[in-house]
């Protein structure tokens, strides 16, 4: 529809924000001119513009909704697969619950960390994990900060949005955001705050707002009970410096690998007019190693070619498989660590190995943290016990073709 064409969808959202088109193009290096066209319906982002269209949802302050809105209006794959809209049955339930009741039981510091790779989001499933929170604590009771993507805010304008995002009014400074939250702590209030997309915009900033909640959870013991929703930047703030850490005093949980459960309520929300047989999305979680964009991508190539695929057809099977082997997502990945011969080389090392060493808290490797945080290598067993995997064979493959690619060139 006219509503969801590209150059509408921008415009609508630039307007919301009050961005400008030199401010855009600034963020996402193109030319005023060319965002301009974008806007105006002269023209739509190429086929390599992928990576600017999703710099543009993150300057625009989208949600994964809207950012996939976006990207499917200019032609491109979801960022964020496999969060539409769901009503009924909820995938990730049980984790939810645990992780709310874990949050509300800690003592004397209820700050929890939910760590998620790339694909799933930041956080996974965001309204629900909302939609929660109300319920625990209350509608005003529950803060949701959304940190401003841009790296060159400066300060006082970074902590303003964030003050107006959790309805504390006109703040100018760093301080006068902690003073405004701590006044709503003094009044005996018990206040959840949830921090989504917490590595948008520079280090300092990010430190300086973890340091800020970290202290006021301290001095208000019980009152302010935080979930902080990122990635590899924040577990950095949990374990790189060790016990001088900023949030090593934080819970860590990691989103969860999804149960074929979880995968069978995940299609039919977001195709329920698909006969979808659980033999078959078993079949595919087997085929992409529980990917959540390699999965959606064979969903979609389910839908627009049929079942037969994953029910005994062997040529359909191969079309399928050469189909997730060349997804975009594993390439992005990928491409990278194969840049430099020398990394080229530990990358090809990797890529002979079945089992990639013992999972720890947190890798010290840095070319196998790339890989995890990349949802490209993960986690099997526990404790002791626990290894790191390739995720399943097409990453693998997929790999190795980036790697014969670029050592040709």
């Amino acid at each position: 529809m006219a509503s969801d064409s590209f150059s509408v969808l921008l415009s609508l959202y630039m307007r919301r924000i009050r961005a400008s088109a030199s401010g855009v193009a600034t963020e996402i290096g193109l030319s005023r001119e060319a965002v301009n066209n974008w806007r105006n319906g002269v023209s739509v982002p190429n086929p390599r513009s992928r990576d600017r269209v999703v710099a543009c949802t993150r300057y625009l302050r989208l949600t994964e909704t809207e950012s996939n809105r976006l990207l499917s209006a200019a032609g491109f794959e979801p960022e964020f697969p496999l969060q539409a809209e769901s009503v009924g049955a909820q995938p990730f339930a049980v984790f939810q619950d645990k992780l709310f009741a874990q949050l509300a039981q800690a003592m004397p510091y209820p700050i929890s960390l939910l760590l998620s790779p790339a694909h799933w989001g930041q956080p996974p499933f965001r309204q629900e994990l909302l939609a929660r929170a109300r319920a625990q604590y209350g509608e005003g009771a529950v803060l949701h900060i959304q940190p401003p993507y841009s790296v060159s805010t400066a300060a006082d304008e970074y902590f303003a949005a964030i003050g107006r995002q959790c309805g504390l009014g006109e703040v100018t400074s760093d301080y006068e955001f902690e003073a405004a939250l701590e006044q709503r702590l003094l009044a005996g209030e018990r206040l959840f705050c949830l921090v989504s997309r917490f590595e948008q915009g520079t280090p300092a900033l990010r430190e300086t707002l973890a340091g800020i909640l970290r202290s006021l959870s301290e001095m208000h013991s019980g009152r302010l009970h935080l979930l902080l929703c990122g990635g590899e930047a924040l577990a950095d703030l949990k374990y790189r410096s060790g016990d001088l850490s900023l949030l090593n005093i934080a819970q860590v949980n990691h989103w969860p690998e999804p149960t074929l459960d979880d995968l069978v309520v995940l299609a039919r929300h977001r195709w329920p007019e698909q006969p979808w047989a659980v033999p078959v999305l078993a079949a595919l979680q087997d085929l992409s190693g529980a990917h959540p964009a390699l999965f959606e991508e064979g969903l979609q190539w389910l839908v627009d070619h049929g079942t037969a695929a994953l029910q005994g057809d062997v040529v359909a099977a191969g079309e399928l498989r050469s189909h997730l082997l060349g997804s975009a997502r594993l390439w992005q990945t990928f491409l990278p660590l194969a840049q430099a011969p020398a990394s080229r080389q530990r990358l090809a090392q990797l890529l002979q190995a079945a089992d990639l060493g013992r999972a720890r808290p947190y890798l010290q490797d840095d070319d196998l943290r790339r890989l995890f945080w990349g949802n490209l290598v993960q986690v099997r067993g526990a404790g002791d016990a626990a290894r790191l995997h390739w995720r399943c064979p097409i990453v693998r493959e997929a790999g190795l073709m980036v790697l014969e690619s670029c050592s040709n060139e």
